[in-house]
């Protein structure tokens, strides 16, 4: 019984770290990516989109974009989305109403992802405590070996997951984006009309494509790396060492 309950905590666990991987993926490509964003506004040409505006200074789109990323994140220093620029030689508020509210439901995505992975990390921290206490007295490196085990099972379940999701949006990535806004919003805020809504020129499809796909194999070199250091500490256990010696 003592040993069931020690692997369930483990694939817990393990699910836990597994997610908390994927949240710090999207925010290792949105925020710790130096000229990721001026790279892909080059790449889609997305000042050809917009009247008279910069790429960069201090009243250009990278401002609008820096300011825009602090606060998704919830930043104190941008409190509200709206940003006055300067576009087509006069000076306007870069969103409109709509992209503001839209902008309010991906913030408290953001926001919420990043409460539920500390949520995610205090469990890891709580299953340790308790895989420690279950642990074999005998055994000092059981309760360790237990949560390979769990790793393995989790990051392999995730590996064949993220393999199809990565399929998928390679064959088919306009219908999972709409999908993807079904399953997360619960308003049609998202659908934005190029004319007028200046968010869905600078952020087009093949910028959401390129980030989807940054975000994935991220999270996919995690979940390898996972899943090798639980196969290599499981490899050296001094305790499958020792029934190979008592084998011999």
């Amino acid at each position: 019984m003592r040993k069931t309950v020690s692997y369930i905590i483990s694939v817990i666990m393990a699910l836990c770290l597994i997610f908390a991987a994927l949240i710090t993926s999207v925010e290792a490509v949105c925020y710790w990516n130096p000229g990721y964003f001026e790279r892909e506004y080059e790449k889609h040409e997305v000042l050809a989109s917009l009247p008279e505006m910069k790429l960069t200074g201090e009243d250009s789109l990278m401002t609008v974009t820096e300011h825009m990323m602090k606060y998704l994140r919830g930043d104190e220093d941008a409190p509200t989305l709206q940003i006055e620029v300067t576009m087509g030689g006069q000076k306007r508020g870069f969103f409109t109403e709509r992209e503001i509210l839209h902008m309010e439901d991906v913030r408290d995505l953001f926001v919420g992802a990043q409460q539920l992975r500390a949520g995610a990390l205090v469990l890891i921290l709580a299953g340790a405590a308790l895989l420690w206490i279950l642990r074999d007295r005998k055994d000092k490196g059981s309760a360790l070996r237990i949560f390979c085990r769990g790793m393995l099972l989790g990051t392999g379940l995730m590996l064949v997951l993220a393999a199809l999701l990565g399929v998928v949006l390679a064959t088919d990535f306009s219908n999972a984006f709409v999908t993807f806004h079904h399953i997360f919003f619960d308003n049609d805020l998202w659908i934005l009309d190029p004319r007028v809504d200046m968010l869905v020129n600078i952020v087009p499809e093949g910028f959401f494509f390129d980030t989807a796909a940054r975000i994935l194999g991220l999270f996919l070199g995690a979940l390898v790396l996972l899943c090798s250091l639980s196969l290599w500490y499981l490899g050296r256990s001094p305790r499958r060492s020792g029934r190979r010696e008592n084998k011999a």
